[in-house]
């Protein structure tokens, strides 16, 4: 299989591929310690913090993961559209039911999710909770800077940049640990999906922030409500 380019053969010195270890490293530490031994806060922000001040300290900010402005938005946009198509169906059709087969025990949603059932007020404001935090913060931390740092440690070079890419989602699921085993398999399937899409635009957030968790955030509301047209 040929992989698309992502980036040109690694010129980072062995130290710096050690400190970026370092960096992935604590990154995974933070988010079990979070989500599994509930010894720390939520992993996004602290997350999010180490990665604004590694990414500019070492590299001179964000831009460096792939947010900056794209060159076409309809691309991006188009990107989004064909990422949510394949991350909705993929998982209400695919990974949701295979999770439920073997692990017949519900699947535990998030409480801002939940809120979302008590009526639309709740669901306009959790939906935005969604698109800052877990949106916005998510995509930056995730894909933007682990995956980063971690295909700064493996060389920097094009199939680093997957094999970070799937540790990435892996991990992505166990950052959904409350979700139960089902739900984690969905969450890794999305981290592979939003991960796939960020990849495959040339190391662009933008795709994998825009539409695909807002759609996944409405099929969860009209499910809690019992409307079935999403799902």
């Amino acid at each position: 299989m040929v992989f698309p380019s992502i980036m040109p053969p690694s010129t980072l010195s062995p130290r710096a591929r050690s400190f970026s270890f370092l960096e992935f490293a604590l990154g995974v530490f933070i988010v079990l310690a979070h989500n599994i031994f509930h010894i720390l806060p939520n992993e996004v922000p602290i997350l999010f913090v180490f990665g604004w001040v590694s990414l500019r300290w070492r590299n001179g900010g964000w831009k460096y993961a792939g947010l900056s402005r794209p060159q076409s938005w309809w691309k991006t946009v188009a990107f989004a559209v064909v990422a949510a198509a394949i991350l909705l169906l993929g998982s209400e059709l695919v990974v949701e039911p295979l999770g439920r087969h073997i692990w017949p025990q519900p699947e535990h949603a998030s409480s801002v999710i939940e809120s979302g059932a008590s009526g639309w007020r709740q669901a306009l404001k959790a939906l935005l909770i969604v698109w800052t935090f877990a949106s916005f913060g998510e995509e930056l931390s995730y894909r933007g800077y682990l995956i980063t740092r971690a295909a700064d440690a493996l060389g920097r070079s094009n199939l680093a940049y997957w094999a970070a890419m799937i540790l990435v989602s892996m991990l992505f699921g166990f950052g959904h640990y409350y979700k139960g085993p089902s739900g984690m398999l969905d969450s890794t399937y999305s981290g592979l999906v939003l991960g796939r899409a960020y990849l495959l635009s040339g190391r662009n957030l933008w795709p994998s922030d825009l539409n695909t968790r807002n759609c996944r955030y409405r099929c969860r509301v009209s499910r809690l409500h019992g409307l079935g047209a999403l799902e």
